[in-house]
């Protein structure tokens, strides 16, 4: 849990964490993680979710600088990074934990997507994390052996219906982060994407029939859907030291279900629901 003792793990590090907005989503538990083990860093988010979300609150209880940014804006990235700069000088890590669909949020099915909106969600979802390396790199805050981590979703390689254009997204996000880790592997930065379960926060709860996906995964996965802290204690591992090594890599988090088949318990619950059919093709 992000309020556990911790390990001293990112002692003497120093990062940026976007995307956190309430106590309840991954990028604040993340945050949490991350000064309990010892680190530093900053807080970004745009205007707007600054406006209605709690992150003054978040930057009091860490000690973190907020620098508002729109990632979809270079001019505002370019203007963070060195921000970021005049605060940390090299930085060692970076949480790219940023996701929004206009046509999810407005429910429109993928076979009638406002291809607008469209540019939107990949813009924002996806194309961000490329602005983002990319200008931490030229404004070289990008310290050697650092890591960099993007928070994805299965819907990447599976079809999830009510995820829409997310699940173009996610795909993009995690080539982006393959593409980027390649690029500068030769100086030891890591560059890596998370693909967490189904997790209660305000912005999955806001995706049509989250509920359902939810249980769904709760079901399937042996060992059930990993907590958002759970998944900040993940994160903290892989911006420390202990993961060298572990580069353009998708790794699941999510108690076992991206390998999972089916459990007995579904198979039983499915064989009852579905018994009368099987009596009137009879």
């Amino acid at each position: 849990m992000a309020n556990q003792q911790g390990y001293g793990l990112l002692k003497g590090k120093k990062g940026l964490i976007f995307g956190a907005l309430d106590e309840r989503s991954i990028a604040w538990r993340i945050a949490l993680a991350c000064k309990r083990e010892g680190a530093e860093f900053s807080l970004s988010n745009a205007p707007v979710a600054l406006r209605f979300g709690d992150l003054d609150e978040l930057a009091e209880e860490t000690g973190a600088e907020v620098f508002p940014c729109d990632v979809t804006n270079e001019d505002e990235i370019e203007e963070l990074m060195q921000n970021v700069k005049e605060e940390h000088g090299k930085i060692d890590f970076i949480l790219h934990a940023i996701g929004m669909s206009p046509n999810v949020r407005k429910k429109k099915g993928y076979e009638e997507l406002n291809y607008q909106w469209l540019q939107q969600t990949l813009d924002i979802s996806a194309v961000s994390l490329h602005k983002v390396i990319r200008y931490a790199d030229e404004a070289d805050i990008l310290a050697d052996g650092g890591s960099i981590v993007a928070l994805s979703y299965i819907g990447a390689q599976r079809i999830f219906s009510k995820y829409s254009d997310m699940n173009d997204a996610k795909a993009l996000l995690e080539s982006i982060a393959r593409n980027y880790g390649s690029r500068l592997a030769d100086r030891g930065i890591r560059v890596n994407t998370v693909s967490q379960a189904p997790t209660k926060t305000s912005a999955g709860s806001g995706i049509k029939g989250f509920d359902g996906m939810y249980t769904f995964a709760e079901k399937i996965a042996p060992m059930g859907n990993p907590t958002a802290d759970e998944c900040a204690d993940y994160c903290v591992t892989l911006f420390s030291d202990l993961t060298r090594k572990v580069t353009m890599q998708n790794l699941y988090h999510d108690g076992g279900f991206v390998t999972a088949g089916i459990n007995e318990e579904m198979i039983n619950d499915l064989a009852e629901m579905y018994a009368d059919e099987g009596d009137k093709d009879e």
